[in-house]
């Protein structure tokens, strides 16, 4: 996870990165939470609501048979880390606040394969799963433009990566 700031505004991003051999169950949970996260962008635009992005989420990783995790949530974003509104991994279309044009989101689905309670690891830092099942997490900075979703943390996009 790596947070940064520039001119008093943050931004926030995760990636999960699989070391060494993993099974096809470990291969399929990354994926369908880099997945996930991109359902939840899709559902960036003006007019929709907070509820769209959550329902999204939650409707395509329980279609993988995973888990959301419901104790951890994305997030707005701007002069502080972590601003208003919540945004929760599962949810109902059409409830929640309305997206408008100038709002800066932090989508960040959590996924496990088994139980989705979790616990604070013993590093008193991090969290795990309660049953120490797999879980992943993808995070992004999107910024709402009138057209709809603008990924602020694309390092693809911002840096050259094979220097």
């Amino acid at each position: 996870m790596s947070s940064g700031q520039a001119n008093g505004f943050h931004t926030d991003m995760a990636i999960t990165v699989p070391v060494g051999r993993i099974s096809p169950e470990t291969q399929r949970l990354v994926r369908a939470t880099k997945k996930a996260l991109k359902r939840g962008i899709a559902e960036i635009k003006p007019g929709n609501h907070i509820g769209d992005i959550e329902n999204a989420i939650q409707k395509f990783v329980e279609s993988q048979r995973f888990n959301v995790v419901r104790d951890l949530c994305g997030h707005g974003i701007g002069k502080d880390l972590h601003e208003d509104p919540q945004i929760l991994n599962f949810g109902k279309r059409g409830t929640g606040e309305e997206i408008k044009e100038g709002m800066v989101l932090c989508l960040e689905p959590m996924v496990a394969i088994g139980d989705s309670t979790i616990r604070r690891a013993k590093d008193g830092w991090g969290y795990q799963t309660f049953d120490d099942s797999l879980s992943a997490h993808f995070e992004h900075t999107i910024a709402v433009t009138k057209k709809g979703a603008k990924i602020l943390t694309d390092i693809k996009k911002s840096y050259k990566l094979d220097d």
